[in-house]
């Protein structure tokens, strides 16, 4: 039903920005919607069990916490590019992907509230924005924001099947 009202305003919504609207609806129903391939993003992350976020069930993947912040390093690159942000740059984010996990400061509570917060900031920015807005490089890259934003979700949705199983491993 969520979807369906989705797409509904989205047809409803201004004709010149209907790229726009369609990647807001898709990020916010991955995010806390009911996606089509199966559990929203925050539903699932709610339901881990913090006590189990640092432990490697097969030594070869990741933790869960690793995931999490994983995801938060490229989505709040992406943030960072739609502010236009100057200081933070492509090597900043580089250095936090994969990054060493301090368990006092990379909690699971504070790792969820940092990726809604910062797809929430997001999607605030792509609010403000129009369809011709997609068509603008990405420094340093070789994709435009479009392709990216399209990207922030397929890398969401990747990594989100990764710690539901994850999780499935370690109940």
């Amino acid at each position: 039903m969520a979807c369906f009202l989705s797409l509904v305003t989205l047809a409803k919504t201004d004709p010149m920005n209907k790229e726009i609207q369609y990647i807001i609806t898709t990020l916010q129903e991955s995010l806390d919607g009911e996606p089509w391939y199966g559990r929203s993003m925050y539903s699932l992350l709610d339901e881990v069990d913090p006590s189990s976020v640092f432990v490697n069930p097969d030594e070869t993947g990741h933790a869960l916490i690793e995931l999490l912040y994983h995801m938060i390093a490229w989505a709040q690159f992406i943030q960072s590019t739609l502010e236009e942000d100057p200081e933070k740059g492509i090597a900043y984010y580089e250095a936090l992907d994969w990054r060493d996990i301090d368990p006092t400061i990379h909690t699971w509570k504070n790792g969820v509230m940092e990726i809604k917060a910062t797809h929430k900031r997001i999607i605030e920015l792509l609010k403000s924005k129009n369809d011709d807005f997609l068509a603008t490089p990405v420094s340093k890259r070789k994709y435009n924001v479009g392709y990216m934003l399209h990207g922030l979700i397929q890398h969401n949705i990747y990594h989100l099947g990764q710690i539901a199983y994850v999780k499935k491993l370690l109940e």
